[in-house]
């Protein structure tokens, strides 16, 4: 299936790899070919999204990224972007496929449903895994200057600027080719996560290993389920496995990450749920997947009747956990200290259903290729409170880079 939607110009494959985790929707949903497109730069762009869905009310698939907040909030983003998605890019599918244990669905622009089928059925998947990358992977940041920022902005905690902010780093390689379908797969059997995305906009390529889920809109609730709090796996040795499991659970530094951001996205929801809905319901959950245990809280709300679903993503965007708080202001520290561009890291790739539902998840543990200029790029952070260590902060920017790694052979 990802074979055939991969000889379109744009695609999106969502794949939830097994995983049932709360508020579940589908196991795998992909869009191929556009019927129509919008792709445009932050300015107006949710009200072009908005004029989009009232003039078609059809399904849409796409991406928010990270520099809308300059749509949001009034900022600016001066820092070099080498990959090029669009701010905010959503299509109309020509071919929708909805892919479960047991049947699968294709919905398509015309009737071409048993056409479609003969041709998945017809194609070759790749099997082959990516090859080793040819050049040097880099690092935007030295492990030093790395430490010094992380310094710098606990000065700005302690002088109060803000409390809490997701500061990360870009890993990139140039001139080099790769095989984009052949390294997701791999990625995937690396690191599969339930919200793992292939996406392509012509030559941009977003390759994504995701655990989060930044919003989801089902009926008239909303979701949002923030991750603070990372400890690493040990296979090896299940009793030392479920101990880095239990230390992540009791650690007050990741509990004291997690509620600050809770805190936040309640107060996001509160500006576009009804009045009292707004409710934790679940609070330091621990999630394992392959390279790491995660802190994953849960938090809802009842969206208010005179609130458009599309206004309500613009009010909680860009997601906590990957910004800090107080958001204004932790964007602007992040515009300072951060080296390139985020683009679509941090951002987030999803659906619309023409019900006016939707799901988003957090555009992390992800590989962006810019095919046209060879430029291989991928991006891990996490949260800097006062209490931080640097040195500690670093070593788990190298944990989430891990299975990148691995997977491009470095």
């Amino acid at each position: 299936m990802l074979s055939w939607v991969n000889q379109f110009n744009i695609s999106c494959f969502l794949d939830n790899q097994h995983y049932h985790l709360p508020h579940h929707s589908f196991e795998c949903m992909a869009a191929a070919g556009a019927v129509q497109t919008l792709a445009t730069a932050a300015g107006t762009a949710f009200e072009q999204l908005k004029q989009l869905y009232e003039q078609h009310g059809d399904w849409l698939f796409g991406h928010f990224s990270y520099d809308l907040k300059n749509e949001t909030e009034g900022l600016a983003s001066n820092n070099a972007d080498h990959i090029g998605f669009p701010d905010l890019c959503f299509f109309i599918p020509e071919v929708i496929l909805q892919l479960s244990e047991r049947e699968l669905l294709i919905g398509t622009f015309g009737n071409r449903h048993e056409t479609v089928f003969h041709e998945i059925c017809a194609v070759e998947p790749a099997r082959e895994p990516a090859q080793p990358l040819a050049t040097p992977i880099n690092s935007r940041i030295s492990k030093a200057d790395y430490i010094t920022t992380i310094q710098q902005l606990q000065q700005h905690i302690l002088r109060g600027d803000c409390y809490e902010i997701n500061f990360c780093q870009e890993f990139f390689a140039e001139k080099v080719t790769i095989d984009p379908l052949q390294v997701y797969n791999s990625l995937s059997n690396t690191s599969p996560n339930p919200f793992a995305a292939y996406y392509k906009t012509g030559q941009q390529y977003l390759l994504c290993a995701s655990p989060e889920r930044y919003l989801k809109k089902e009926g008239d609730r909303i979701y949002s389920q923030p991750i603070k709090g990372t400890s690493k796996r040990n296979l090896n040795d299940a009793g030392d496995d479920v101990r880095n499991k239990e230390q992540l659970y009791n650690s007050p530094k990741d509990r004291s990450e997690n509620v600050m951001i809770v805190d936040l996205v309640r107060n996001d929801l509160s500006k576009i749920c009804e009045e009292a809905t707004v409710q934790v319901d679940e609070l330091f959950g621990i999630y394992s997947f392959p390279q790491v245990h995660q802190m994953i809280s849960t938090v809802s709300g009842l969206l208010r009747s005179d609130i458009h679903f599309i206004d309500a993503i613009k009010a909680t965007f860009p997601m906590g956990s990957m910004t800090g708080a107080p958001k204004k202001r932790v964007m602007e520290l992040i515009e300072q200290y951060e080296q390139i561009r985020r683009g679509i890291f941090s951002g987030a790739v999803g659906y619309i259903t023409p019900e006016g539902d939707f799901d988003f998840n957090v555009v992390i543990r992800s590989i962006m290729y810019n095919a046209a200029d060879k430029y291989l790029s991928f991006q891990a952070g996490s949260a800097i409170t006062f209490y931080s260590d640097p040195e500690k902060e670093y070593e788990e920017c190298l944990l989430k880079a891990a299975a990148i790694k691995k997977v491009l052979g470095s």
